[in-house]
């Protein structure tokens, strides 16, 4: 009896799933969650089984071609995870097992360009992009529809070489690129005989009285000493021996040659100190206790809501995390560990590291594609315990997962907005943790306020921990810098645990600066804050959410602003590199000497940014000694890792920087925040505006007085009576969050209802334009059809961010208690659809 596979094909917007008949050869070999190579229409494409059948309703069924990698590449419980997804933001389900693969392992078909002529023909009627195209093709040979992308970005080059095609300039064929990953080995030696007899025939391996024969005893001798098959260039290194000789000696069956594989571990190269496991304060051990009771009762009913853990910064959550980990793992269970962004949280890793040495494993986008390919494949094959990262580690392969842990679960990044499917982490971990019967924690000092809301109303277990921790005590006593009577109160427990407050905050008012005659952009507060610091040895942070040297270049003569050509955002400087650069896209242009509106040659710049405040700094305190930190200064891998290590062991006093040091610093000798401006991003038309606002300044505030030492925050801002930042300086999540319930109440904003934005993109903006007119008209005639009513419709509209990357964006948004059933009717295609996104802009 044929034997059939329902695959799903991995090709933008195809929904629907496949039978395939598995050939006589392939029986038995072909799973649940093999990656294959299927034949789609007149190309050869992957696919993932979904399902392994005897039956089929199809007539005829094409024959599966090949199989990727033997083992399944997802397992059961990941593709009941990308159902979920798939039907909770209106994406294929083929996107949604896409991101569960390492990069390089799946690929999409392509199309291949080919110049069909030798370019002698007049080009005098082609465009100039055609032309430039044609160059390219001449230059680089046949390129795919991907390399034609990253050479004429923002270009809309498809139309351009379709043209050429009719032409006959130029033939395309499909092409599926095979897998850009393999193992990594290695070239080994050991020997191959017992020691006695190699002993014996040691003197007869080359004529005596050469070097060879030296040569060829000592890696005898080196080997004789080895248990285990050694890499040949430790060989070469400790004997002076070639691989003539290697070859010799194995001839002579002294030696065996081989290939051995080695695993890509970004880990292996750092060497930490297994950690001593600090005693508790009384507030931590009542959350552990309450903590280690669900894990207790979820491990026997496999049935239970998610932990919200809500604990102030520096209150020991992740201790916490630490001792669930470690409870997991004496059952046998492994645990996954999301975090905002792990290049920005290496204090966490190394805890981690420390505390379960040899079983973590590191999954990120700034990892090579072979440590990527590596760490799933490890984790696949149940040689991890803990796999540690942002997003993209909740799909690691873990085939008995117990635990998930969410770290900083109100942090942004952990929604996808880039690509296909446009998802949020948390959501997704809540549903694993049910989809597995595995128990998920989530911390955070400032709660995303929906899925507080959420808690609340369905009984989850919210776990309060309102005290800081005392921490850094021997630190700062090899450091000298402990104080001998702290000007804070430090609340003793035990032996070594003790708690301390959090750190005062002052709001500045910068009216009250400017009327005072102070222009710059520092407080008298913050200036003498800084004094003080740099006094006694301390350290300081100062925040500031932009970065570059000013934040926008105009004209004082007629006031044009520079602009990007591809988004209508302003460009901002840099005075490092002298140029104009478009946060978005990545466009850049130099500064210009005159005005490209009138000529003019009043150009100036405005606004502030880290780099002018680095400047500014280092004026006013020249012998302070500055790091930045911003997207600008950590764009190599490993930058994070060597900033980070410079601050802590104080080779610098003072650290500016972006939103980028809100984000899980543990830094002892801070003990000063100053937020240059408090404002940014307040008055942004978007119903979670001040909950960002509150949530970055709490974060930011939480870097300071985590020892001993103490701490202060001072908030410099023109809007000091906006409860946001009111709220934030009283540490109030509490306060905050009924504020803000009432707002988002009267105006019903979730979590009183739920969103959907339905946004369209086109080079054209009346195209643009049209396309949401034409929607919001058709969802409106479905409303009066169906006499449908518990559904707002906003828009059609311009988004906030008019234009991105050279398309120009409208959008539609939907308010109601269910606004995704509306859409089921509506063809959708080429619409990008968001079902609760974070922001509207």
């Amino acid at each position: 009896m044929p034997s059939y596979a329902r695959i799903s094909v991995n090709i933008p917007e195809v929904y629907k799933l496949f039978d395939y008949q598995i050939p006589d050869g392939l029986i038995g070999k072909i799973s649940v969650g093999n990656l294959v190579i299927i034949p789609f229409g007149r190309q050869k494409v992957q696919g993932i089984v979904i399902e392994v059948t005897s039956e089929t309703q199809i007539a005829e069924t094409k024959q599966i071609l090949q199989i990727i990698d033997p083992l399944p590449v997802v397992n059961q419980s990941q593709i009941e995870l990308a159902r979920w997804i798939a039907d909770n933001t209106f994406s294929p389900l083929s996107a949604c097992l896409r991101i569960m693969l390492p990069p390089g392992l799946q690929q999409m078909a392509d199309t291949l360009y080919s110049l069909k002529t030798n370019l002698t023909e007049p080009q005098e009627k082609l465009s100039s992009l055609q032309r430039r195209i044609l160059s390219t093709l001449d230059k680089r040979g046949d390129l795919r529809g991907r390399q034609l992308d990253a050479a004429f970005p923002h270009k809309r080059w498809k139309l351009a070489v379709n043209a050429l095609g009719r032409r006959g300039w130029v033939s395309t064929r499909a092409v599926l690129p095979e897998p850009k990953l393999s193992r990594k080995t290695i070239r080994t030696a050991q020997i191959a005989q017992l020691p006695q007899a190699i002993i014996e025939k040691m003197e007869m391996v080359a004529r005596r009285g050469t070097q060879a024969l030296e040569r060829r005893k000592a890696v005898l001798q080196f080997l004789l000493e080895e248990p285990l098959p050694v890499n040949v260039s430790w060989v070469y290194a400790t004997t002076g021996a070639n691989a003539n000789d290697l070859r010799e000696l194995e001839k002579r069956e002294l030696i065996k040659l081989s290939e051995t594989e080695i695993w890509r571990d970004p880990l292996a190269h750092i060497e930490v100190t297994p950690a001593e496991i600090p005693e508790l304060t009384q507030q931590q051990r009542d959350a552990w206790q309450e903590i280690l009771k669900v894990l207790s009762e979820g491990s026997a009913t496999n049935i239970q809501n998610p932990i919200l853990l809500h604990g102030v910064t520096g209150s020991g959550k992740t201790e916490i995390y630490l001792r669930a980990v470690t409870e997991i793992l004496k059952w046998g269970k492994q645990a996954v560990v999301l975090v905002p962004e792990i290049s920005l949280t290496p204090q966490t890793v190394m805890r981690f590291l420390a505390r379960f040495p040899g079983q973590v494993g590191l999954v990120h986008s700034r990892l090579s594609l072979g440590e990527r390919y590596d760490t799933w494949r490890r984790a696949r094959m149940g040689k991890l315990g803990v796999v540690i990262g942002p997003r993209s580690a909740l799909f690691t392969p873990l085939l008995n997962l117990g635990l998930i842990v969410v770290d900083e679960f109100h942090d942004g990044s952990f929604y996808q907005a880039e690509t296909r499917p446009y998802y949020h982490a948390v959501k997704a971990a809540i549903a694993y943790g049910k989809i597995t019967g595995s128990t998920v924690i989530m911390g955070s000092a400032t709660p995303d306020i929906s899925l507080y809301h959420r808690a609340q109303q369905e009984s989850w277990k919210i776990i309060k921990m309102p005290d800081r921790i005392l921490a850094h005590r021997e630190y700062l006593r090899q450091k000298g810098e402990l104080l001998v009577k702290p000007s804070i109160k430090i609340h003793k427990e035990g032996r070594t645990a003790a708690s301390l407050p959090l750190p005062l905050v002052q709001i500045v008012d910068m009216r009250f600066e400017l009327r005072r005659g102070n222009r710059s952009i520092f407080s008298l507060a913050l200036q003498e804050g800084l004094k003080q610091v740099l006094a006694r040895h301390q350290q300081a942070i100062l925040f500031l959410n932009r970065r570059g040297s000013a934040t926008y270049v105009f004209c004082r003569a007629c006031g044009y602003t520079l602009e990007c050509p591809h988004c209508e955002m302003m460009l901002t400087s840099h005075a490092d590199s002298s140029k104009l650069i478009c946060h978005t896209c990545g466009y850049q242009r130099n500064i210009p000497r005159l005005c490209p509106n009138c000529g003019s040659d009043q150009i100036r710049q405005y606004g502030t940014g880290t780099q002018r405040v680095e400047k500014l700094v280092q004026e006013m305190f020249p012998n302070a000694r500055t790091l930045r930190w911003d997207a600008d200064t950590v764009r190599r891998k490993g930058a994070q890792e060597v900033l980070l290590s410079h601050f802590i062991n104080h080779r610098a006093d003072l650290l500016i920087g972006t939103q980028m040091l809100a984000k899980g610093l543990d830094l002892p000798l801070v003990t000063l925040v100053g937020v240059v401006l408090a404002d940014v991003g307040l008055n942004f038309p978007d119903f979670r505006a001040a909950e960002r606002a509150f949530q970055l300044l709490m974060q930011v505030a939480g870097r300071a007085g985590r020892s001993p030492l103490g701490g202060r925050v001072i908030l410099q801002t023109y809007q000091p009576q906006h409860y946001a930042i009111q709220r934030a300086a009283r540490h109030d999540f509490a306060g905050f969050y009924q504020q803000e319930l009432e707002f988002r109440q009267a105006l019903n904003y979730p979590p009183y209802s739920r969103l959907v934005r339905l946004e369209f993109r086109h080079h054209n903006y009346a195209k643009a334009q049209q396309a949401a007119e034409e929607l919001a008209q058709t969802i409106r005639n479905l409303w009066e059809e169906k006499g449908l009513r518990g559904l707002n419709l906003i828009g059609p509209a311009p988004a906030f961010f008019a234009k991105a990357r050279g398309y120009y964006r409208w959008q539609v948004i939907l308010k109601g208690k269910d606004p995704i059933k509306y859409l089921e009717r509506i063809r959708l295609e080429n619409w990008r659809i968001e079902v609760d996104p974070p922001n509207l802009l």
